[in-house]
């Protein structure tokens, strides 16, 4: 845990924060945080500061909160992942996280199980708390918005506009001929929408539908990858290539 994390309504009007549970444990057993101590501190879709460690008392972590002006810009990068395995994306939601994206858009494709949209990961208490582990670890604040979409058809041709807005579109395709750097230009000004399809890949309908909205193919080279992997690999490639971190 590089940066500890709290809800705005955790911060009281006198600029105080009494940690408990698994933040608290951090702080006393990995920090050894003792009254006087500083620890990097964020609000959630807030600024970063330190806190100052005022109290501790059966097992709670006063801490004392200075906040810079600013909120971290939010990542540049949206992502359009066709649902992998429960447990797959039970490991990836802090990867994804901590990797930096603006918004995590799921949605269904033909090699996606229907069972998979009956998970428990779906639910936001199952999945924030790992976003936010996310989070921590890149010492970032603004959490990813999520939302499920069960028809792939209806997501592109109806509501991707409004989710996504104006960016630059790329989705992940072995066969491509072009590499994800090549596609994506240095310094892009605009927002990258990647899209990452299913273990067995996108059909041609689907790959048809996207480039008919303005998805460009582009690939890693020729290996067919996991979600899990292709995920961290193209995030990171991506980031890279646009050389910034938010917009």
């Amino acid at each position: 845990m590089n940066l500890v994390l709290v809800d705005p309504e955790e911060i009281t009007p006198s600029g105080d924060a009494v940690l408990s549970g698994s933040r608290a444990e951090h702080l006393l057993k990995v920090l050894h945080a003792a009254p006087g101590h500083e620890v990097r501190i964020g609000v959630i879709d807030g600024p970063r500061g330190v806190g100052t460690v005022q109290a501790i008392a059966e097992g709670a972590v006063t801490l004392r909160c200075a906040f810079e002006g600013d909120t971290p810009p939010r990542p540049a990068i949206d992502l359009l992942l066709a649902l992998p395995r429960p447990k797959v994306l039970r490991r990836l939601w802090a990867q994804i996280a901590a990797l930096g994206v603006g918004q995590i858009i799921l949605t269904n494709a033909e090699k996606v199980e229907r069972n998979y949209f009956d998970t428990h990961v779906l639910s936001p208490e199952s999945y924030r708390p790992l976003l936010i582990e996310g989070l921590q670890q890149a010492r970032d604040t603004r959490l990813p918005a999520v939302s499920i979409h069960r028809q792939f058809r209806v997501l592109v041709e109806d509501q991707l506009d409004a989710l996504a807005g104006p960016a630059l579109r790329v989705v992940a395709d072995p066969s491509a001929s072009k590499a994800l750097s090549q596609v994506v230009p240095a310094g892009a000004p605009q927002r990258l929408l990647l899209a990452i399809g299913p273990e067995g890949g996108w059909n041609a309908f689907e790959l048809g539908l996207l480039a008919a909205h303005g998805f460009q193919p582009a690939g890693i080279g020729p290996r067919i990858l996991r979600s899990d992997t292709a995920c961290v690999a193209l995030l990171a490639i991506a980031h890279s290539a646009i050389g910034h971190c938010g917009k």
